[in-house]
This record gives structure tokens, C-alpha cells and sequence, in this order.
């Protein structure tokens, strides 16, 4: 008998929650979103529900809108570090930009993650989208997108070769012999090109995972081609159930096309629920959350997402599409389609379209019971839109408890979700092989996929 297909849940940790005003919420203490001890206390709760992995975005710059927001930075490494020694199970994946650090350095830190933490790293690859980092590191300007992408490719070559510039039977520590290390089985990768010149090998032998999960989060046409070839997972904002099958089924597609195994490659769109004992209650919920928005802060996000800056004054008029048409700019391209499909499917006034970002920035929001927010799992995972999810609670602890509580055990009953480990490294969690070291097989273009 085949075995049934499981749902992948990762819990995706912003400082307070993923809605805007979530820190002005009486169920949330800001006063802990410095606390180390909060952060751990979370991945212990996730683990306990079985969850995939714990995953922490970032970027490097301060948003320009932490005047209204908890948008602040935790250095992911550094957050990882404390929570692998909190649990034992759950995935670390941690967001690191190819376009603001170098090979050699980010395979050195992921390398540790993942030996120190037992084979629990993945990596959340991204080219950074935010322009003002670039002053940060000495540019005048921040690389055009294909730029950033095209640096990219050969920067996951380069790390791939680093992680294996060691076979997996270079550590001998034979203590008899004297002998710790094979060198002839450690060696040079001697990568020159465009953008990188690095000769290795890596001071760090080859992981409990051979290489931490590659992870992927972007739904442009560059970054759909980049997720063919390179990830194993792909993190995705979708709201239509549509939407979210035809992201599914290219990327499928192009992984194929490729040579690849399209079971290998993991679409886990984000999903932000609030959850009531009724669905009218979940939706009062969600309302006292909206309440607490600041139409500054709001409205900055519109602008950011689709280069139109739309005034206070005008909250209850309908969206001006044609003013978007006109003057939109799509440097998120996926992102301002998007919203762009909000503004035409359901022609809401600017405060309603603030109000539908508020929740997770374009991710999907959903209000209801906990059988209703398991329906829908069960639809998007059942429909061909998802392999799991990216659970953004509103709010932190209050609305992962209660997800975890309510909606797991239907899960679970309904064999959709594991009830416990089988195995103990990320990729065990996500069902994906640990891949052979290049000294063991020809080199060939999957060795990077």
C-alpha cells in the first residue's frame, strides 16, 4: 500500500506575530521580543506539535516603518543557535542573502548550524529586495533584480562545492592510528567565476545532512527559475486557490523540465489564521487587530508594494486601480500582482485593501473555527496549491497555542499530519534524500538542483 502523502508545517517566527499592529494587542508582551527565553519557548511549543521546522526571516537594513511596526532584526544564526540547544527535533532555517555576504562565510556559518545542531539547517536563500541595504555594504546603489539573481546561481554553486569539499569519510579520529583526517578526501573547489573567486576547501567537515535544506522565497519569473533549479523548498504568498495551484504546478514543471524530482521540491504557501470557538468570533478577532492598525504605517506598506502613495484622507474610497495602472511600479513584481488581483477581484475601499495586507503582508489570512481553518488545509493540500504550509500566527504565543491545540489533533485524525518524529535531520521532516557527495558521483547539473 502507497503511503499517504503528509503535510510539511513549518511555524514562521516575526517578533510579536505577522499582523502589523500585533505587539499593540494586549495578548502580546513586547517587553519579551528581546527575550531569547520567549523565542525558545515558542520552538519547544512547535516542537511538541511535531512541526517541520521554525523559521526566522531577515534582511540587512532597518525597515524604513519601524516607527509603527516590530520590524526589527534578530541576527538569524545567532537566534538558531539558542534555539537548537532548547530542542532537539524541529528544523532551523534561517534567511541569508546572496547578495549581501560571501560564500565562503555563509557555508562556514550554515555548517555549524547544522553539526551543532544534529542536521536541523536549512537555508531560506533570498537576493534581498530592500534597496536602502545597500549603503549598508559600501554600495552606491543596489544591484538590478537579474543582477542579483544572476549573482545568486553562483553563489549556491560555490556553497555547494564548500559543503562538499570533504567526503563524508574524511573524519577518521582514529585514535590507534593518530590519523584525524583523510586529506586526500578534503579538497580544493578552485571556483573562479563572474562574481566569485574561491578556492577552499572548507574548515568545516561535510554535515549530518550533506548540505542544509535548500530553501526559496520569491514568485517572480526569475525566482520561479531560480526555485527549479536550486530549491528544495519554496516559501509562496497566494490568496486564490487558483493562484496557488497554477504556482504549484509550474514549478512542478520546471523542476522536471530540469531533470529533477518534482516530489523533491516542496511548495509551502503562508497561511495566518485566527481562530474562534464560531466563525463570527474569529472574525471580531481578527477586527480588534484591524482596530489597532496605523494608517501610516499602512499606507507606507502600500507604497513600498505597489510605488503608489495613496493619502489618509481618502481611507474610505475605493482603490484608484487606474492610478496603480498608471504610476505602479512592480519592483516586487509577484507582490504587486498580487494586491493588483485583490484591488480587481474585490474592489475594496483603501481601508479594507490596508486592512487585507495587515494580517501577513500579502500571505493569506483566514478567519474561522478550528474545523474551518483545517478544511481549508485540507482543500489547498488535497487540490494540488500546496505541500504544507507556513504558519504565521497574527500574534505570538496566543495564536500558534491556539493552532496548535485545536487544529493539529484534526489534523492528525484526519492522517494529514504525523504524530510524532520518525526521523531526526530537517530532511527527514520533509521527506527529501540526504544527497551524495561529489567525490561520489559525476558532476552534473542535479548535484546543485
Amino acid at each position: 500500500m502507497t503511503e499517504r502523502r503528509q503535510l510539511r508545517l513549518n511555524l514562521f517566527v516575526y517578533p510579536g506575530g505577522h499582523h502589523e499592529a500585533a505587539w499593540r494587542h494586549p495578548g502580546t508582551d513586547p517587553g519579551r521580543l528581546l527575550d531569547i527565553g520567549f523565542y525558545q519557548e515558542l520552538a519547544r511549543a512547535a516542537e511538541r506539535a511535531t512541526f517541520d521546522a521554525v523559521f526566522l526571516a531577515d534582511g540587512p537594513s532597518l525597515a524604513d516603518n519601524v516607527r509603527y511596526a516590530s520590524r526589527f532584526r534578530l541576527e538569524p544564526f545567532t537566534w538558531l543557535a539558542a534555539l537548537a540547544a532548547a530542542t532537539e527535533r524541529i528544523g532551523l532555517i534561517a534567511t541569508a542573502s546572496t547578495t549581501y555576504t560571501e560564500p565562503y562565510n555563509l557555508a562556514r556559518l550554515f555548517a555549524s548550524l547544522d553539526h551543532l545542531s544534529g542536521g536541523r539547517a536549512g537555508w531560506n536563500i533570498v537576493t534581498t529586495g530592500a534597496p536602502q541595504a545597500a549603503r549598508n555594504f559600501g554600495l552606491d546603489a543596489h544591484p538590478v533584480h537579474a543582477e542579483r539573481y544572476d549573482r545568486a546561481h553562483e553563489f549556491v554553486d560555490v556553497v555547494s562545492k564548500l559543503w562538499d569539499s570533504w567526503d563524508d569519510e574524511a573524519l577518521i579520529a582514529d585514535q590507534r592510528t593518530g590519523v584525524f583526517a583523510d586529506t586526500d578526501r578534503i579538497r580544493p573547489i578552485d571556483h573562479e567565476g563572474r562574481h566569485f573567486r574561491v578556492r577552499g576547501p572548507l574548515n568545516t567537515p561535510r554535515g549530518p545532512q550533506g548540505r542544509p535544506v535548500y530553501v526559496q522565497a520569491g514568485s517572480s519569473e526569475d525566482g520561479r527559475a531560480f526555485a527549479a533549479r536550486h530549491a528544495e523548498a519554496v516559501f509562496t504568498a497566494h490568496q486564490t486557490l487558483p493562484s496557488a495551484k497554477e504556482f504549484h504546478a509550474d514549478i512542478k514543471s520546471r523542476a522536471a523540465a530540469l531533470g529533477r524530482d518534482p516530489d523533491r521540491l516542496l511548495v509551502l504557501p503562508g497561511l495566518s489564521p485566527f481562530i474562534g470557538s464560531t466563525e463570527a468570533e474569529a472574525r471580531r478577532l481578527q477586527r480588534e487587530f484591524d482596530d489597532l492598525t496605523q494608517p501610516e504605517y499602512s499606507l507606507d506598506l502600500l507604497h513600498r508594494l505597489l510605488g503608489v502613495r495613496l493619502t489618509a484622507d481618502r481611507l474610505d474610497d475605493p482603490v484608484p486601480r487606474e492610478l496603480i495602472e498608471t504610476h505602479g511600479e512592480r519592483g516586487n513584481g509577484s507582490r504587486f500582482q498580487l494586491v493588483l488581483d485583490i484591488v480587481e477581484r474585490e474592489r475594496p475601499t483603501v481601508r479594507q485593501l490596508l486592512h487585507r495586507l495587515a494580517g501577513a503582508r500579502g500571505h493569506q489570512v483566514v478567519a474561522g473555527t478550528p474545523e474551518q481553518i483545517a478544511d481549508h488545509i485540507q482543500e489547498w493540500f488535497e487540490h494540488g496549491a500546496a505541500d504544507g504550509f507556513n504558519i504565521m500566527p497574527p500574534w505570538l504565543p496566543g495564536g500558534f497555542d491556539l493552532f496548535a491545540e485545536h487544529v493539529v489533533p484534526l489534523l492528525r485524525t484526519r492522517g494529514l499530519f504525523r504524530f510524532a518524529y520518525e526521523g531526526t535531520t530537517l530532511r527527514d521532516h520533509y521527506g527529501l534524500p540526504r544527497p551524495a557527495g561529489r567525490a561520489a558521483v559525476p558532476t552534473s547539473p542535479k548535484d546543485t538542483a
